[in-house]
């Protein structure tokens, strides 16, 4: 494969920083690098202020692990929110496709992936013993567990359903509208929302 050659080592240099983002390869990277270029000198300062400022300043929330420009996010600390109901997600993505369906009114804990041991994955390196902490502290009646329906996503359902047993606590999980192997992210709203509301006891099988 040739190695394309660039006019300036800056240019190269900032190709191949934006070529590290995901789903970014060379040829997109150089045509975002050019774009900036051709940009006025404070429009192309404000986009680099604002990203590095996004990366200094922004939060996760103490509660639910949730990005925020504050310890508590807007919707922990939303008295309107039903506290007594948590919805598990993997990720911040989750939390956003789950709120797009306007179809829950309780509360998120991100747990910050799934138990993947392929992948290196433990239940250490989850948010799991911060839920059991949740759940331990009182008012909390029912967790929906809103995992992908992967193998990894039913593998860290059942280890987060042995730590909860202990615990006078309902536990459910999403309605299976959602294709085994689909990411949660990626499903539409309708299906999502469906399958929140149709959501069914989780027997831990």
């Amino acid at each position: 494969m040739i190695q394309q050659q660039y006019p300036s080592q800056l240019l190269e240099r900032a190709v191949q920083e934006f070529s590290r983002l995901p789903g970014i390869g060379r040829k997109t990277a150089l045509r975002l690098v050019l774009h900036l270029l051709r940009q006025d000198g404070e429009d192309v300062e404000r986009f680099a202020e604002t990203i590095a400022r996004m990366r200094q300043e922004v939060q996760y929330c103490h509660v639910c692990h949730n990005i925020s420009d504050s310890d508590t996010c807007p919707i922990c600390s939303d008295s309107h929110r039903d506290a007594s109901v948590i919805c598990v997600v993997e990720n911040i993505q989750d939390v956003m496709a789950v709120e797009n369906t306007q179809q829950f009114t309780g509360l998120y804990h991100v747990l910050g992936g799934v138990i993947s041991p392929m992948d290196g994955i433990g239940p250490s390196d989850l948010e799991i013993e911060s839920l059991v902490q949740r759940v331990s502290e009182g008012g909390v009646r029912e967790v929906i567990l809103a995992l992908s329906s992967t193998m990894e996503g039913d593998t860290t359902n059942f280890y987060i359903f042995r730590k909860l047993a202990p615990f006078d606590v309902k536990l459910s999980i999403i309605a299976r509208g959602i294709s085994v192997g689909d990411e949660l992210e990626y499903t539409d709203e309708v299906t999502l929302g469906r399958s929140i509301i149709n959501r069914t006891p989780f027997e831990g099988k």
